[in-house]
């Protein structure tokens, strides 16, 4: 067991509490982060929305035909499902504890519709996730390199049952990328950012540690209950960006469980142009994603990579 001094715990450098807002054709959703403001503190993550309601009118209307170019998106679902298809007509279903990794690459049109679980599912489905009409879920975006940003667009679609699940002392961990303790996730960003994606669930009075790489940045979103790290509080709904000091994240729980996702990534350390779902290098790019939307030419690759 590698001995941890107390001056290589990180601290939290910012707590950044998500703002409800609308997005789509008027999704309720809390955004975390996102944009031009928060990006140097995130880098490589771009973008984290909490979506979802008990409210059928929150969601409905869903997110419409709308393009990507220069990321990825991770659509990870908690309960409900979410329909979706693209502008090659690939099309499918995420469930709960499933997930969609998608790299929009040189461009993609896309479309994505919560939908309550219905008649049509198990009734171990509903009585696992909640009422009927429940959707929740989060999307992250995850920043392409400069050299990659007019890759191959691709789909992968992860079921639950593929993500490596692990119990440690205190602790419930699925590894949805990167590693811990040796176990690999599902599924590993080829473009050189080494993302870490894993959603912990912590047992009460319990403790938790992890080391991250040197470098890369690190943030904590909680989901459900409270956790304590470094004497703040983590509560739900919030990212805690964590420092680039120290090499380990500790987290401590009191009389409640806690749940929450820790990410890590190799900053890029790029400057960034953001348009709405379309994020580049430059102003030239951004217009030339622009001049492409408006002749009918965003979609470079009309054979986008599935699997």
């Amino acid at each position: 067991m590698v001995k941890q001094m107390e001056h290589d715990f990180k601290i939290i450098d910012y707590i950044i509490k998500g703002n409800e807002t609308h997005d789509g054709a008027g999704v309720k959703l809390k955004r975390i982060f996102g944009g031009p403001n928060t990006v140097q503190l995130t880098d490589p993550f771009l973008l984290l929305d909490h979506f979802g309601s008990d409210r059928i009118e929150d969601y409905i209307a869903g997110f419409p035909w709308h393009p990507h170019r220069g990321i990825e998106t991770i659509t990870y679902l908690l309960s409900g499902k979410v329909e979706h298809r693209d502008s090659t007509d690939h099309r499918g279903t995420i469930y709960p504890d499933e997930l969609q990794w998608m790299t929009a690459g040189s461009g993609i049109f896309h479309e994505e519709m919560p939908k309550p679980l219905d008649e049509k599912n198990p009734e171990e489905l509903i009585k696992a996730y909640g009422m009927p009409t429940l959707v929740s879920g989060f999307q992250l975006w995850l920043n392409l390199p400069a050299k990659y940003k007019m890759s191959t667009p691709a789909y992968r679609s992860i079921k639950g049952s593929e993500v490596p699940k692990i119990e440690i002392d205190g602790a419930t961990l699925k590894i949805i990328a990167g590693e811990y303790n040796k176990v690999s996730g599902m599924y590993n960003s080829q473009y050189g950012i080494d993302p870490l994606y894993l959603d912990i669930t912590m047992d009460e009075d319990s403790d938790f540690v992890y080391r991250v790489k040197d470098g890369y940045t690190s943030l904590i979103f909680s989901i459900t209950g409270e956790g304590i790290s470094n004497g703040q509080k983590l509560e739900p709904d919030t990212a805690a960006i964590m420092s680039r000091n120290g090499n380990f994240i500790k987290i401590h729980t009191g009389n409640s469980k806690y749940r929450f996702i820790l990410l890590s990534g190799k900053p890029l350390n790029e400057p960034i142009k953001w348009y709405g779902p379309i994020v580049m290098n430059t102003d030239e790019q951004i217009r030339e994603a622009i001049s492409d939307l408006n002749n009918n030419n965003f979609v470079r690759e009309k054979n986008p990579i599935v699997e």
